[in-house]
Order: C-alpha cells, then sequence, then structure tokens
C-alpha cells in the first residue's frame, strides 16, 4: 500500500469534474491556464491528471509517479502540494509531503530544466512550507531566496504562467507583512508595486481563477492595510461566483466562501 492511500477523500462529488476519453484534451486549455502545463501525449500521465481533476488526489500522484517523465512528475507533484494544502489535517504530514514534492522537483529541475512546473510547482512546495513553519523562520533559513528564484525561472521560461505570477505576488507581500516595507525592500528586494504588478498579471491571464482573486485580496491587505479592504472584499464575493473546473479550484472556490462567512 502506498503512503497516500490514507489521504483523506476529496468532500465534493468528483464526477462534476471527470474528464473521460477525448474530454481530457478538450478541456485542457481551461484547465492549465494557471500553470500553463503542456498537453501530455503518454497515456499513463493522461490518467494521471484526469485522476487529479477529478480530486482523487492520492491516484494522480501513484499514477503520476509510475508514468515518469516531465508531465507524469508534473501531475503527482501537483496532487501532492494541493492535497497537502487544501485536505491533511496533520501539520507534520502536511510539512512532510511539501518537502517530497520540494525534492522530486529539484530531480526534475536537473533532468529536464526548462520544464516551467518543475520550478513552479518547487517554489508552491517551498512556499507553503514556510507558511507551514512561519514565513520568518524560513527567511533566516534562506528558504524565501530559493522561492522567490524558482518563480522567476518559471516565469522566465514561461511568461505567461499565472500560477507563478499569483505566487510572486504573495512571495512580496508576505515578506512585507512580516519585515515591513522598509526592510523588506532593503534586505529581499520586496515591492508593494511588483506585488501587486504580478497579481494583475496573473488576473489578467487566468480571470475565471478563483485562487488569483483570494490571493491578490490577501496580498493587498498584508501590503496596504486596511486602507485596501474594500477592495479585498470585492475579490473574495467574485471568487464565491466563479464556476470551478476541476477538484482544485472548488477546493479554492470553498475556501473563499468560509473566509466570507468568517
Amino acid at each position: 500500500m502506498s503512503k497516500s492511500a490514507a489521504w483523506k477523500a476529496f468532500p465534493h462529488a468528483a464526477t462534476d469534474y471527470s474528464y473521460a476519453g477525448t474530454a481530457l484534451k478538450k478541456h485542457w486549455a481551461r484547465l492549465h491556464r494557471g500553470d500553463a502545463e503542456p498537453w501530455p501525449t503518454d497515456t499513463k500521465a493522461q490518467d494521471a491528471w484526469r485522476a487529479y481533476h477529478a480530486g482523487d488526489f492520492a491516484r494522480a500522484v501513484e499514477l503520476g509517479l509510475k508514468a515518469g517523465g516531465a508531465s507524469g512528475t508534473n501531475a503527482a507533484n501537483k496532487a501532492a502540494m494541493i492535497y497537502a494544502n487544501a485536505l491533511e489535517p496533520d501539520e507534520a504530514r502536511k510539512l512532510a509531503i511539501l518537502q517530497e514534492v520540494a525534492r522530486r522537483c529539484e530531480a526534475l529541475q536537473a533532468s529536464a530544466p526548462g520544464n516551467a512546473n518543475a520550478w513552479y510547482y518547487h517554489a508552491y512546495a517551498l512556499g507553503r512550507y514556510s507558511q507551514g513553519i512561519s514565513v520568518a523562520k524560513a527567511l533566516a533559513e534562506g528558504l524565501g531566496g530559493k522561492v522567490r528564484a524558482s518563480l522567476e525561472k518559471a516565469i522566465e521560461l514561461q511568461p505567461k504562467h499565472a500560477d507563478a505570477h499569483i505566487a510572486l505576488g504573495t512571495w512580496h507581500a508576505e515578506i512585507i507583512n512580516k519585515v515591513g516595507a522598509m526592510v523588506g525592500g532593503l534586505t529581499y528586494g520586496a515591492k508593494k508595486n511588483a506585488g501587486e504588478a504580478h497579481f494583475k498579471t496573473a488576473l489578467e491571464l487566468n480571470p475565471d481563477s478563483p485562487i488569483a482573486m483570494t490571493e491578490y485580496a490577501d496580498g493587498m491587505v498584508m501590503m496596504f492595510g486596511r486602507s485596501r479592504m474594500k477592495e479585498a472584499e470585492q475579490l473574495y464575493a467574485q471568487a464565491v461566483q466563479c464556476e470551478p473546473a476541476d477538484a482544485m479550484e472548488r477546493l479554492d472556490v470553498e475556501a473563499a466562501k468560509a473566509e466570507l462567512d468568517d
């Protein structure tokens, strides 16, 4: 039995996001507008992505690792990191999953350095890991620089990588929120205008993305405080109205609803 066999099930109807047969390719551009993942020619990798989009994250990891290659590995990594961030209740296990993803990404960077998601998923995993151990501790350990470098590499390889722009906006916002604008700018190169520009670019590239809206909202409050609270609330209200195309987007919409209800 694989380590992922005991993972929690996706808490919504998986049939809502089933892309059997040719449906996956038909909807691929919409499903991957955020991460710009190329269409996989390998049928085993396609099955891994089908499992991922349907919310069967454990199976997606298993199938993706068996398929191998860049697309199979990316499917496994994305499934693991979304599961860890959204559904794993045990904090230590969550952090361990994110560390595993980061290690697999580093191996893929070595074998396929031109693969944008080898760098983006690496940054995502390290970024969520950093949030788990505290941003301050992560900065002290030098993880902030690694996250930024991987995001910038992903955008260099794929300028229309909306999710990398979201994450880089969040990178600027969290550092400014933690150490202040002056120290953040002088020590880490974090800038409010750069952060906001990345959020805007992400929404332009992927206007139907609930996570782009909620991360933008959170980032504005972290960088500018209550002066941007009304705008942030409007972005959350827009996020809950999004029609999710897959399990990840459903989790993002539900998270936005929970935030609005608080």
